[in-house]
């Protein structure tokens, strides 16, 4: 109760304050807007040239990436440590961190969270509706539960990836990062695997799981049955890359000596 009294405190201080700057926040709100236009006519363009893709039609493929927005725009909003290392390990803000009487990590995600990118869940609802009325999907009563399990996976399954990211700061405190080659790496989750090869099938399932942030969860949705195991998966996939991001994240900070030194 504490951790959460706190979080809601410091979402109402960072609406207080965006609120101030609403023409910036409107800017940012529009430019993402068009970037997720453009990956939808991209999409568009693709299936202007075939009917199917390995088995996948284009309103699939567009409920797809209509779910994958879903947990990204909350990974988006509450874990965005692209800049960790420059402005926590390099430039010593991590003292000030561990001055504190809470969680280094969700301290770090309090004062790094950007609430606006939830937005794009809203655009993401919009383009699975689109794609649902096209497909002509029918829903449970339930499913409504079995989505936010599905999306509550998928935003750990990123939240664990990069936040194991960030934690490799705590070895090396290079200014350069692996940071924008993982997010452009991330964007091959919103594409059914099974359109690449195998080696990259494999490393999107077991070792960066992006696929259960869009296909294989929205594979249950497109009654894709064949795929019912990896979608049932998906919370078990998050819970596990998040604790081990938690954990290497804990060896991090006890490894941590300062930036003094």
């Amino acid at each position: 109760m504490y951790y959460a009294s706190m979080l809601f405190q410091y979402m109402g201080q960072y609406l207080k304050t965006r609120m101030q700057y609403r023409a910036d926040m409107m800017v940012e709100l529009l430019s993402d807007l068009m970037f997720q236009a453009a990956n939808l006519v991209f999409i568009l363009v693709v299936f202007g040239h075939t009917q199917v893709l390995s088995g996948w039609t284009r309103d699939e493929i567009i409920f797809i990436y209509g779910f994958f927005l879903v947990p990204f725009a909350i990974f988006a909003a509450f874990f965005n440590i692209w800049d960790f290392n420059e402005r926590y390990i390099v430039k010593g803000e991590m003292d000030r961190i561990l001055t504190r009487p809470i969680h280094s990590l969700f301290q770090v995600i309090l004062e790094r969270m950007e609430l606006e990118s939830l937005f794009g869940a809203i655009t993401g609802f919009i383009v699975m509706g689109y794609a649902a009325f096209q497909l002509d999907l029918s829903f449970h009563w339930y499913d409504i539960f079995i989505f936010a399990l599905f999306v509550l996976g998928g935003t750990l399954v990123y939240a664990g990836i990069f936040v194991s990211l960030a934690s490799i700061s705590f070895w090396s405190d290079a200014k350069t990062s692996i940071m924008p080659m993982m997010y452009n790496i991330g964007n091959y989750g919103r594409y059914p695997v099974n359109i690449y090869n195998r080696i990259i099938r494999y490393v999107l399932t077991w070792i960066l799981p992006f696929a259960f942030v869009g296909v294989y969860p929205s594979a249950y949705f497109l009654k894709k049955t064949d795929w019912y195991g990896y979608a049932f998966l998906t919370p078990v996939m998050g819970l596990a890359f998040f604790s081990l991001s938690i954990f290497i994240w804990n060896a991090g900070v006890k490894r941590y000596r300062g930036a003094g030194n």
